[in-house]
C-alpha cells in the first residue's frame, strides 16, 4: 500500500481502500478467494500460502489468513442464520452426521439441508444436544434421515426413513447367510414392498386417489405383517424390530409428492465436507468450530442455488453498512 508524507498535517497518509476490509491486509478478492480454497474446495492453508506467496508474489502468514477469515466470518454470520432458518421452513429436510476432529477429540458435523439451503454445523453431541440447537422451533415439513435414534425425537410434520440404509443392512446380511432359507423370506418380502411402493409412486399420477390409497394401505399392512411374526433367525428378528419401530416411516414418500425414499440428497451434501475433512485434520478450538461451519455453509448453499459464491459474496462486501440478504435460487 502506497504511503506518503503530508507537508499539510505533517503526517504519513495513505488512500482509503474500499475493497478491503478494516483492518484486513488483503484485498476483499484475494480474502474471499482463499478461504473458497480451503472451505469449500479443501485445499490446506499451507498449500494457500505456498500458492499465494510463491505464485502471486504476496507475503501472506498461515495466522494472518486465518485471522481475515475469522472477520469474513463475523460478517456473513447473518448469512449463516438466514440458512438456518430457511431450511426450517422447508417442505422437505434430509439430515445427516459424520465424525470430525476438534483438538484431536472426536466431534460431530451435522449437515442440514433442503432443496437449495446446506446448513453444517460442528459439536461435541452426537445426540438429542445437538439437535436442539439446529431444531430451535418444531419442523413443520418431512424430515428425511437414517434410522439415527437420536432423530426420533425431533418434533416435526412427518419423516421418512432412509430405504437405501435398510436394504444395505440387508444386503451385507445376505454375503453371509444367503442359504438360510428364513432369511431369504424375509428379505424377498422387505424388498417386495420397497419395489411395489416405488412402482406406486411412479405411477400416482395416472392412478384413482381412492385406489393409491387403499395401495398404500396395503403396503403398510404388509410391512406390519412382516415385523409381527416371530422370526428365529437372528438378523430377521433384528430387522423385523426395526420395521415394527420405524414401519409408518417407511411408506411417507407415498403420501408427498417432493419427498423421496431416500437420503440421498443428504449424502451428497455431507460429501463435501467429508473430503475437507481428509485435508483440515479438524479444528483447534471452538472459536476454529464455528469458523469452520459459517463459510462452508454459505460456499455451498450459493453453488446449490446456482451463484458464484466469489462473486456474489465481493457484491455483499461492497454494499455499505448492513450485509444483504443472502440471494435466492437464480433463475
Amino acid at each position: 500500500m502506497h504511503r506518503d508524507y503530508c507537508p499539510n498535517c505533517k503526517k504519513r497518509v495513505e488512500p482509503k481502500l474500499p475493497d478491503v476490509l478494516p483492518n484486513c491486509t488483503l484485498g476483499n478478492r484475494v480474502l474471499v478467494l482463499a478461504a473458497m480454497l480451503h472451505y469449500s474446495q479443501g485445499l490446506t492453508i499451507s498449500q494457500i500460502v505456498d500458492t499465494f506467496n510463491f505464485h502471486l508474489r504476496m507475503k501472506v502468514t498461515p495466522g494472518g489468513l486465518v485471522q481475515m477469515w475469522h472477520r469474513l466470518a463475523e460478517l456473513l454470520f447473518a448469512w449463516y442464520e438466514q440458512i438456518q432458518a430457511e431450511c426450517l421452513d422447508s417442505a422437505r429436510l434430509n439430515a445427516d452426521e459424520t465424525g470430525w476432529r476438534v483438538q484431536g477429540k472426536t466431534f460431530w458435523l451435522w449437515c442440514f439441508t433442503g432443496v437449495d439451503a446446506v446448513f453444517y454445523m460442528i459439536d461435541r453431541s452426537r445426540g438429542s444436544p445437538a439437535l436442539q440447537k439446529f431444531f430451535i422451533k418444531a419442523f413443520e415439513g418431512v424430515l428425511i434421515t437414517d434410522f439415527w435414534s437420536p432423530y426420533d425425537a425431533i418434533v416435526c410434520g412427518d419423516q421418512q426413513k432412509c430405504w437405501p440404509h435398510l436394504l444395505r443392512d440387508m444386503a451385507s446380511v445376505d454375503e453371509k447367510h444367503s442359504g438360510d432359507k428364513e432369511w431369504q423370506s424375509f428379505a424377498r418380502r422387505v424388498i417386495s414392498v420397497y419395489r411395489e411402493a416405488k412402482k406406486l409412486q411412479a405411477a400416482k399420477a395416472t392412478t384413482v386417489e381412492v385406489d393409491y390409497d387403499i395401495a398404500v394401505m396395503q403396503l403398510e399392512n404388509r410391512l406390519t405383517t412382516i415385523a409381527g411374526e416371530d422370526w428365529i433367525h437372528r438378523d430377521a428378528a433384528r430387522l423385523a424390530k426395526r420395521l415394527s419401530r420405524y414401519g409408518d416411516q417407511l411408506l411417507t414418500f407415498l403420501s408427498y409428492d417432493d419427498a423421496p425414499s431416500d437420503n440421498n440428497h443428504g449424502e451428497r451434501q455431507i460429501r463435501p465436507a467429508v473430503m475437507i475433512r481428509k485435508t483440515s485434520y479438524g479444528n483447534h478450538s471452538d472459536r476454529g468450530m464455528l469458523i469452520q461451519s459459517v463459510p462452508m455453509t454459505i460456499f455451498r448453499t450459493l453453488k446449490l442455488r446456482g451463484h458464484h459464491p466469489l462473486e456474489t459474496i465481493l457484491n455483499a462486501l461492497a454494499q455499505t453498512g448492513k450485509i444483504p440478504p443472502l440471494p435466492q435460487k437464480a433463475e
